[in-house]
């Protein structure tokens, strides 16, 4: 599913679809660096339940990579992946294409802000595709607009729910808050998780990491502190915000 035409990739994916008479809106869940995990099971099924298709991408698979540190040099890489997943999506005889969302978490995060920017879009789609909305978590808000090739500004229009964590040592806890405030874009908002870490809808058991992207920029260690009531709490807002933009009850 990547449109990048000189490194051509075959990106696996899960669809899920649920039953339906009608065309269903859809949304592209994109991973983390540590890849596929308890995360995007989680929000399919709530979006499932709520009439919404998914499509969870593994890109580390098609790369050969195994997660972690081992992930290409810069997010802008895997933008193919997620246009990709977009194109084939609309392509589908049971998605309605003026529906379909991305979220992700982390470094799919990453992915699901920049998918929001005009320039990246236009690039990979021209101007007869974009995604409808946008559910970044987490998303290491320090980088955009500060190193090149993580420009976040001239949008698609689309709107974009960031969702942080007050305690995540990759920022600062109002580093989100910031971002948005300077953008300055009405469709642009963010909700902060007070105590919560990165990563902090990962099920999994706490695990401690060191990334170079860690600490605005500085480096160290990084917690991801499994809390299930605020995982709950998110995947409940992420659902709620896709009904709204897609029209559903």
């Amino acid at each position: 599913m990547s449109l990048d035409a000189t490194k051509p990739l075959t990106v696996a994916g899960q669809l899920r679809l649920p039953p339906s008479s009608a065309k269903l809106p859809a949304v592209v869940i994109v991973h983390g660096s540590a890849g596929v995990d308890s995360r995007g099971s989680m929000y399919a099924q709530a979006l499932n339940k709520a009439g919404i298709a998914t499509l969870e991408i593994d890109m580390w698979a098609a790369r050969g990579l195994i997660g972690g540190l081992s992930r290409p040099r810069g997010v802008p890489e895997t933008l193919p992946d997620a246009y990709g997943a977009l194109k084939y999506l609309a392509e589908r005889p049971e998605i309605d294409p003026a529906r379909i969302g991305i979220m992700g978490f982390s470094w799919g995060g990453v992915v699901s802000m920049l998918t929001a920017t005009a320039p990246y879009t236009e690039q990979y789609l021209g101007k007869t595709l974009k995604f409808a909305a946008h559910v970044p978590l987490y998303p290491v808000c320090w980088v955009y607009n500060t190193v090149p090739g993580y420009e976040f500004r001239s949008f698609t229009g689309a709107p974009v729910l960031i969702q942080a964590g007050e305690r995540d040592t990759y920022d600062d806890p109002d580093t989100c808050i910031k971002l948005v405030q300077m953008v300055g874009n009405p469709s642009i908002t963010v909700k902060v998780y007070p105590g919560a870490t990165h990563a902090f809808d990962r099920l999994e058991p706490e695990i401690r990491v060191n990334d170079p992207f860690a600490h605005k920029g500085r480096g160290g260690e990084v917690i991801f502190t499994p809390n299930p009531a605020l995982a709950q709490e998110s995947v409940q807002t992420t659902v709620s915000f896709f009904k709204r933009v897609f029209g559903l009850p």
